[in-house]
């Protein structure tokens, strides 16, 4: 069953109103003094001097050797300097490579290597991180910064006025829908990284479904980093809508309301995850529901969302979606199913799957996998890894990773990670059921479960918990909370409070990190306090 609102049913766009140096050019005629974007520090540009900027980028990578096919690293926070790069190589025919300014070590020298670039576009704080790696094929540095540090980490480097190129300059390569205008590297939350190789129709379907309700006349505010398909995709749409977007560093709790209103903000980038618990954990304020936001992208659904929707007055989608793929499940707006991340939009297809690819039944859990019946709309494959495209692209069929069910009325509801799911004592265990338990304790801010190596084979349940500010967790308090809640083999016995839960850039626990601390020296033990738990005997 498929069922979907109207603008959750993208059509093949002309290249026109699809690639990125089109859009702004179609935007730059038809409204050239309109904002098309606000920044942090209070500069703006309009449409015409995004296209100036953007082509003035082109010709100044086009100096320094950078050609249509080419890859350009951008190692930047949300700023015009990253805006500029991005734009400026596609105008180019270039690829654009964005990458997390928190990697350093192993996984700063893998993306590197993976990019392929010769040239990275930087901000000086990072540069010293560089001469703690090999550099592969890079050699030329771009400092966003007037002024170049003294740093030797042996490659050239220049400062970033020499972007300032020549707007007039003229490029021959016409891109067209299926070329690549980022390679976007994966969370990486449950193992390496990966660069998801997009397309201009990849990421503009991303854009239009995600945010279908947008209109020229809105703003998007953008606090999710540009190294991460919910940055560029609400980039997107408003360069697909000619709206305009006000740019931020990052989501900050208690600076965000201000910034929506300061900016006249109607959506925003999304409120997932942890994003919207810090929000429903504010205390109440007279004027919460006196502020511009009309719709967002709203998830998990819950009692809690739904009631933050209704306290700040908005209205919101939910739905699944990763960097491989385009909103292939979608919500209409504020349905209330709670915890379903909707239903299949047109053009996709979804099935649940056993380990085999064999479809299960209604209400059973598997593995969620799909495929689209246009081609480009999702990604074209790993860079370089194509072992890892191949795996995930067996039988036909996408596979997420993700363990869903899916109910009689096509509804689909997200379980867990399929590398998060705990095994333990022959039953298999949702972190996510367990967390939402947790967080029902008044002192509990955030929590992730997890589980850890069992002596006698499988898993037992861990979580690590952080406590509200101006307030304590008692392990063994929390977990005589949860007994009467939840079943006893999903009950943790191990409890790690913790000043804050480890995250990536985009506010995804890594619970990678946590698994891989295990049972550390502060975390308390259930069993050894001698609080034990058995199933219940019927009789």
């Amino acid at each position: 069953m498929t069922s979907s609102p109207p603008w959750f049913d993208p059509k093949t766009p002309a290249r026109e109103d699809c690639v990125v140096s089109c859009l702004i050019d179609k935007w730059a005629a038809a409204t050239p003094d309109k904002t098309f974007i606000l920044y942090e520090n209070g500069d703006s540009w309009s449409w015409s001097q995004t296209r100036s900027i953007a082509r003035a980028t082109a010709a100044a990578f086009a100096a320094r050797g950078i050609r249509a096919g080419d890859t350009v690293l951008a190692w930047l926070p949300n700023n015009a300097t990253m805006i500029r790069s991005w734009f400026g190589a596609n105008y180019l025919g270039a690829t654009l490579v964005p990458i997390n300014t928190s990697y350093r070590g192993r996984l700063l020298e893998h993306a590197i290597r993976t990019s392929d670039a010769r040239l990275m576009i930087v901000h000086p704080a990072l540069i010293d991180r560089l001469s703690e790696i090999e550099h592969s094929d890079l050699e030329h540095l771009i400092v966003d910064s007037p002024d170049l540090p003294n740093l030797d980490c042996g490659l050239t480097m220049e400062p970033v006025s020499v972007l300032d190129g020549d707007s007039a300059a003229e490029f021959d390569f016409a891109p067209q829908i299926w070329d690549t205008p980022l390679i976007i590297f994966t969370s990486g939350t449950t193992g390496p990284s990966k660069g998801v190789i997009t397309s201009y129709l990849h990421q503009w379907t991303t854009a239009t479904v995600q945010y279908g309700y947008m209109t020229a006349a809105d703003r998007i505010l953008i606090n999710l980093p540009m190294f991460h398909v919910g940055g560029t995709s609400s980039i997107y749409a408003a360069l697909a809508r000619g709206a305009s977007a006000a740019l931020f560093d990052g989501f900050n709790t208690r600076e965000f309301w201000p910034q929506l209103r300061a900016t006249g903000s109607t959506t925003i980038s999304g409120l997932i995850g942890a994003m919207a618990s810090f929000l429903t954990k504010t205390p109440p304020q007279p004027d919460d529901g006196d502020n511009p936001l009309t719709y967002c992208t709203l998830a998990p659904i819950t009692d809690d969302t739904i009631a933050l929707s209704k306290r700040f007055n908005f209205h919101y989608v939910s739905g699944f979606n990763m960097t491989e793929l385009s909103s292939p499940l979608i919500t209409p707006l504020d349905e209330r199913t709670h915890r379903s991340c909707g239903r299949p939009r047109s053009g996709v297809e979804c099935r649940v799957v056993d380990d085999h690819d064999m479809e299960v039944g209604a209400n059973m859990i598997g593995e969620l996998v799909v495929r689209s019946d246009s081609p480009w709309v999702f990604f074209k494959g790993y860079h370089k890894n194509p072992e890892a495209t191949a795996e995930a692209w067996r039988n036909g069929w996408f596979h997420t990773g993700d363990l869903v069910t899916r109910d009689a009325d096509g509804n689909f509801f997200f379980i867990d990670r399929k590398k998060d799911a705990i095994r333990r004592r022959g039953e298999n265990i949702s972190s996510i059921e367990v967390e939402l338990d947790v967080y029902a304790h008044a002192a509990v801010l955030e929590v992730a479960a997890y589980g850890v190596p069992c002596p006698a084979g499988e898993e037992e349940v861990m979580v690590a918990v952080a406590a509200k500010p101006g307030h304590t967790l008692d392990p063994q308090s929390l977990v005589e909370f949860l007994i009467p809640r939840m079943a006893h083999f999903m009950v943790p016995r191990y409890v790690r409070v913790v000043e804050a839960l480890p995250k990536t850039p985009t506010n995804k626990i890594q619970k990678v990190q946590l698994r891989g601390e295990g049972v550390t020296s502060d975390t308390w033990d259930r069993e050894a306090s001698g609080l034990a738990l058995k199933r219940q005997k019927l009789k």
